[in-house]
């Protein structure tokens, strides 16, 4: 039986979300200089597990860190591609070489000059099997020379600086999408000499967190606070705004909610769901859609998450269409396929989601749950484990987030209708996505917010050998649909096979699709020019308060 909503009213009343929606205002073309001593205080999440740009792979780090860094491109309030630290940038006629020219006069926050090859090492560093970056793979796999250089030869990468104001990127096929991964923040340049003298904790330190971006870090304090401080050798220091941004490590939504109504924090991501029957209609409280999946990963490593009957039918035995709007009190949408609403198709008018419900259908009966249920109970027994019979106890890892414990709670009650035990193990957000990416669970909760508008972004994520590929699901024909995709120069094409490929994902149950992400948060009214992407990122930089 499901759980309860008496019941469910408890775990909610702890409960808090994760991410955060668009909500795009001023262009920063037209933003003024910062008032003398302005600091904006915000609170995005709880310690990230990393603000290191090539081994982040969270919305909440990325947040920082695009406050921190720029690369070669980056994306405007409309989501359009822009220069960055590069002015201009061109392709070959064949598609296979891009050339980036920097804009004179870069520099560190420490003041020594950026050059081209500040990007060759950068890059190189994301290949490098000893960095282990979680977007490695994912991201420079098309690059002339990636096999190799993720085997340790880095200078097979095919990246060039033919001068100090100039980076070449060498691709084996064209892509594209290649301008929007290069305006990805896993990109961005970091400082060699830095890291190569402070180590692994380079990202930690004030002293050594050497950044090229809007701002520099001037504290960093674990489980409390992160303060950064406006770099004045930023090239566009002149329209950054904030003198400083104070990032409220804040993990409970309730803390994070006290401290935004005694007007110590003037926007929160993390608002309590109890109290959002409360808020709706307040113009402070704002509910956007973004682009992304709140999904269930298996270890396709363990029996007998390895057998695809017995990943379909835990994942049919979800009423997405409960858990989307009584769990999560409305906030999200319940998911049919995998790749959900705003992600673009190859027609202009098209989306991906409305081009795969009319060509595949949905994956899942969201209206009518009953008969999801009893295909899952089916399957579950052919798969040898008639009523749950034998199998073992499932352990569902989440982090500490009662947002989260609301799901796993109700996953131990729809889960026990297939005669399945499970227990849920909670971790603090750091040591969840460590113990998730190395592969240290049964099955665990998952989201992926995107990081540009391509399908891939989300869909390759379960590629053999993908950093990111946290279940360490494999299969040969998902993987030859993607690099199809990937090396598609027809647009139609590249869609078709990211079509077939989501198809091979839903069919083999790759993961549990929940529900597609709507973001709220809290902001005051008084805090004007900020926008929202929605790929979960929050720009800051040319703020102000009024």
């Amino acid at each position: 039986m499901k759980l309860k909503l008496t019941a469910l009213v408890s775990v909610i009343a702890l409960a808090s979300l994760s991410f955060v929606a668009c909500n795009g205002k001023k262009d920063s073309s037209s933003s003024k200089a910062a008032t003398s001593g302005s600091v904006l205080h915000v609170q995005v999440g709880p310690s990230p597990e990393t603000i290191d740009p090539a081994l982040n792979s969270a919305v909440d780090g990325a947040n920082m860190i695009l406050h921190a860094f720029e690369g070669l491109l980056k994306f405007d309030r409309n989501n359009n591609v822009v220069a960055g630290l590069a002015e201009k940038w061109e392709q070959s006629s064949d598609g296979l070489t891009w050339t980036f020219h920097l804009r004179n006069g870069l520099k560190w926050s420490d003041g020594s000059a950026l050059t081209a090859n500040d990007f060759v090492y950068s890059w190189k560093r994301v290949a490098d099997p000893n960095t282990a970056a979680p977007y490695g793979y994912d991201l420079l796999n098309l690059v002339v020379g990636f096999d190799e250089a993720s085997a340790g030869d880095l200078d097979k990468l095919g990246v060039e600086a033919p001068d100090a104001n100039t980076f070449v990127v060498h691709l084996s096929s064209p892509c594209i999408f290649f301008d929007k991964i290069a305006a990805f923040a896993v990109l961005v340049p970091v400082q060699k000499a830095t890291i190569d003298a402070a180590g692994d904790g380079w990202a930690v330190n004030p002293k050594t967190y050497i950044t090229n971006g809007p701002y520099y870090m001037e504290e960093f304090t674990d489980g409390s606070q992160i303060v950064f401080k406006k770099n004045p050798n930023y090239w566009d220091a002149a329209n950054i705004t904030f003198d400083k941004i104070v990032w409220h490590l804040i993990e409970d939504a309730n803390t994070s909610y006290t401290a935004y109504n005694q007007n110590e924090i003037q926007m929160i991501k993390d608002v309590p769901t109890e109290e959002i029957p409360s808020l709706r209609g307040n113009s402070e409280f704002h509910l956007e859609p973004i682009m992304g999946t709140y999904y269930i990963s298996f270890n396709t490593q363990k029996a007998p998450f390895n057998n695809s009957k017995v990943r379909e039918a835990l994942s049919l035995a979800i009423d997405r269409g409960y858990v989307a709007n009584t769990v999560m009190t409305g906030t999200y949408s319940p998911a049919d396929n995998f790749v959900g609403p705003g992600v673009s198709d190859a027609a202009p008018a098209s989306s991906f989601q409305n081009v795969t419900n009319k060509t595949y259908g949905p994956h899942f009966n969201t209206s009518n749950y009953a008969a999801d249920l009893e295909k899952a109970k089916k399957l579950l027994a052919e798969a040898g484990y008639p009523n749950g019979e034998g199998f073992p106890v499932v352990e569902y890892m989440t982090n500490d987030s009662g947002y989260h414990k609301a799901v796993a709670e109700y996953l131990q009650s729809a889960w026990g209708e297939l005669g399945v035990k499970m227990t849920v193990n909670i971790q603090e957000w750091k040591t969840f996505t460590a113990d998730r990416r190395a592969g240290n669970f049964d099955v665990a909760r998952n989201g992926w917010v995107y990081d540009w508008d391509d399908p891939s972004n989300m869909v390759n994520l379960f590629e053999t050998g993908n950093g990111n590929n946290d279940g360490k699901y494999s299969s040969k024909e998902f993987d030859a649909a993607v690099d199809n995709a990937r090396k598609a120069t027809d647009v139609a094409a590249h869609y078709d096979w990211m079509h077939k490929a989501e198809q091979v994902l839903l069919n083999d149950a790759a993961m549990a699709p929940v529900a597609y992400y709507n973001d709220f948060w809290m902001q005051k009214s008084n805090l004007k020019n900020t926008w929202h992407s929605p790929y979960g990122y929050w720009y800051f930089m040319y703020g102000k308060l009024e």
